[in-house]
């Protein structure tokens, strides 16, 4: 059998996303750990230059959504997104991996004719897949109790992988951008500004506390962010709430490593990237105790049972009078915690399926 693997990376066009970040990490644990397959990766060359020089990169071309990439000399074809636009179908004998990161489209998503559409792209990618890989046991479990919605292959294996990280040399972060924030004290929160990510709620919480809220978005949904901007205003925090946008990963260290606490009331999460980073830079993690977020936080992240502003105020103060009368031996815990989620744990767990696959 062809031993060759194809890897989407195309997300890798929008650097700074969650998305990206992983598929930077699948990269160079591949790149680290030597394998003897044949491995190519499909996405944009400028940035995949960034991770590999040693294999061989497909570069991303506007015309593939309608004239398909030749992937003829791949035995295995790994769709890294369950929502790709790329490698539908398939050659006779090649083998298929998607990677599933949620379904959270059938929770959120209230008109029937979107979320049809939202199946209907799903469909595509995993209907001839021989493999799913999820990011998490929530991710696994929820899609194995909405499969009904889709036609899959007979036989077609469900596995977890979790996500995995590279997490940077601890030293001392700067940034000419945002380095005025280090002589203030502010609680952070990196994520999409979206309905699903509840950062509403951060702010009648905010009003009860002396501190700054920092939200790093990579992108918004204008509704929401008006929304949010309109009680921003109401509550009078406009000089209390820094909202960035764009930022770049030693900025993000920079921001991770000064700030007092990393907030996350998420509603819906497939995994859960930015609590294990926090973790990393030893700083107290305080999650919604909903879908994946709990399997990524155990028993060292502090939860929202509650997100009234006077729950959420409680349950933070208790949270860091812990931290604070433990500091150093839970900053060891936290990071040992964010290195169960390496990069190089992702890429051999990957690794494993294509090898099953291509047996």
């Amino acid at each position: 059998m062809n031993k060759s693997v194809l890897v989407d990376c195309e997300r890798m066009k929008y650097p700074n996303s969650g998305i990206a970040n992983v598929c930077r990490s699948l990269m160079k644990g591949i790149e680290d750990l030597k394998p003897a397959l044949d491995i190519a990766f499909y996405g944009p060359e400028n940035e995949l230059k960034k991770i590999t020089s040693k294999h061989r990169i497909l570069n991303t071309k506007p015309l593939h959504r309608f004239f398909p990439q030749k992937t003829s000399d791949y035995g295995l074809i790994h769709v890294s997104h369950q929502l790709s636009k790329y490698f539908h179908s398939i050659k006779k004998n090649q083998k298929k991996i998607v990677t599933l990161h949620d379904l959270n489209f059938l929770h959120d998503v209230s008109k029937s004719s979107k979320r049809k559409k939202y199946i209907r792209k799903v469909q595509q990618n995993i209907g001839n897949a021989d493999s799913i890989v999820c990011i998490s046991e929530f991710a696994k479990k929820d899609f194995l109790e909405h499969a009904h919605f889709f036609k899959l292959k007979e036989n077609v294996s469900v596995e977890v992988v979790h996500n995995g990280l590279v997490f940077p040399e601890l030293k001392n972060f700067t940034s000419e951008t945002y380095g005025f924030l280090k002589s203030g004290k502010y609680l952070l929160s990196v994520g999409v500004l979206f309905p699903k990510k509840n950062q509403l709620v951060l702010l009648d919480f905010l009003a009860k506390t002396d501190l700054d809220l920092v939200l790093v978005a990579s992108s918004s949904k204008p509704d929401y962010k008006n929304l949010f901007l309109e009680k921003v205003k109401e509550l009078k925090l406009e000089k209390r709430v820094h909202i960035l946008e764009n930022v770049e990963e030693n900025e993000k260290f920079f921001l991770l490593q000064n700030c007092e606490a990393y907030v996350h009331p998420s509603l819906a999460e497939g995994f859960g990237i930015p609590p294990l980073e926090a973790f990393y830079f030893g700083k107290p993690v305080l999650l919604s105790r909903l879908t994946s977020l709990p399997e990524i936080g155990g028993d060292l992240a502090f939860y929202f049972d509650d997100f009234s502003a006077e729950k959420m105020a409680a349950t933070f103060a208790e949270g860091m009078e812990i931290f604070n009368s433990d500091r150093q031996n839970l900053e060891k815990k936290y990071r040992a915690r964010a290195s169960e989620f390496s990069y190089l744990n992702m890429a051999e767990n990957y690794l494993k399926v294509y090898q099953k696959l291509l047996k």
